[in-house]
């Protein structure tokens, strides 16, 4: 039998699971918050996987993911650990927003210190008490506030390990992405530990496409490492995904009224019509070009736009557009299939 699980003091045996609260600083009326931490330990020996999710509080597809993975019978008779954390930042998630009551970004305050801000204070306890039990994350984003993502896989590709994990997760686009300072991946990275960034979607938003095509990932990457031994959710694409070396947004050229041309997913070549920018006043119209081929994998899906706002992300793409095209419309039909009322996925 193996050893238990311990988080907090808090023994978890193999084979069972149970969900502790982290303890967080208080709120100014002192009420009391806690971090949940649901623990799965398997019977059998095996990776200790943490799926965090909402580190930006309005990020909520990750939470329904999560959701998802502990309801579903396969994780029952995981080998190894898993541990998920549904909502990483509770101040933020309570007041619909991406940052913490001190206005700052968690994903840009790791490692933390246990002696420093609020926010450094709560990236602390998650690299103290997940990132250094895990030895493999997964860590589930959405756009921003009016951005919609594609589904992707964000990562240091470089790492073998990483790009193994990247190409099993079951996206058609990966996008080899440098380590940003003071995020969870940098600092999962310099500790070791390999780590994958689901992006999809839109903040404050339930996309079913972005959720469904998660859930698979989640338990796709879970079974590459020998977690789970039953048969995968969804056929492996016919092709490995394609690794998009850069990105990039094309930006407003002016201020006025968006009117979009491309839907995400969308290839384009250079010179292709993106959309219009509208002038609310004189009814003029300055048309939006691609600067570069590739495939719309982010999109502002808010009207007003002030002159040099992000308006399409494009990860760029060359002799391959075209197989890149093809991958992601199967991925989208695959995945777009209507949940009858009152069923649950």
């Amino acid at each position: 039998m193996r050893k238990a699980f311990e988080l907090l003091g808090q023994q978890v045996p193999a084979g069972s699971r149970r969900v502790v609260e982290l303890p967080m600083p208080k709120l100014n009326s002192h009420s009391q918050l806690g971090m949940p931490v649901h623990v799965i330990h398997g019977r059998q020996p095996g990776p200790a996987l943490f799926v965090s999710a909402a580190i930006h509080g309005d990020e909520l597809n990750g939470i329904e993911i999560i959701r998802r993975v502990l309801a579903s019978k396969t994780v029952s008779r995981l080998r190894g650990t898993l541990i998920a954390v549904p909502v990483v930042n509770v101040y933020g998630l309570i007041q619909e927003s991406r940052y913490l009551p001190d206005r700052r970004d968690l994903n840009r305050s790791f490692p933390g210190s246990d002696h420093g801000s609020l926010a450094a204070r709560l990236a602390d306890l998650f690299m103290q008490e997940i990132v250094q039990r895990s030895s493999h994350g997964i860590d589930l984003h959405t756009g921003s506030l009016h951005r919609n993502n594609l589904p992707q896989i964000r990562a240091n590709l470089d790492n073998p390990e990483t790009l193994r994990l990247a190409h099993c997760f079951g996206v058609p686009v990966l996008l080899n992405s440098l380590l940003r300072d003071g995020s969870l991946r940098q600092a999962a990275c310099e500790r070791g530990v390999p780590i994958l960034l689901y992006e999809a979607g839109e903040a404050l938003r339930f996309d079913e496409l972005a959720i469904r095509a998660g859930y698979s990932g989640v338990l796709n990457v879970m079974r590459e490492l020998g977690m789970l031994t039953a048969p995968r959710n969804r056929p492996r694409p016919k092709r490995p995904p394609f690794i998009a070396r850069s990105s990039k947004w094309v930006r407003a050229p002016d201020s006025g009224m968006l009117r979009t041309r491309v839907a995400l997913g969308a290839s384009v070549a250079v010179g292709d019509l993106l959309g219009f920018v509208d002038d609310p006043s004189s009814g003029s119209r300055e048309e939006i070009r691609a600067e570069y081929a590739g495939v719309v994998i982010g999109r502002l899906e808010m009207p007003l736009v002030h002159e040099g706002d992000a308006i399409f992300h494009i990860a760029r793409y060359k002799d391959e557009i075209a197989e890149v095209s093809e991958q992601v419309e199967s991925f989208q039909a695959n995945y777009a299939q209507i949940i009858e009322p009152g069923a649950n996925p």
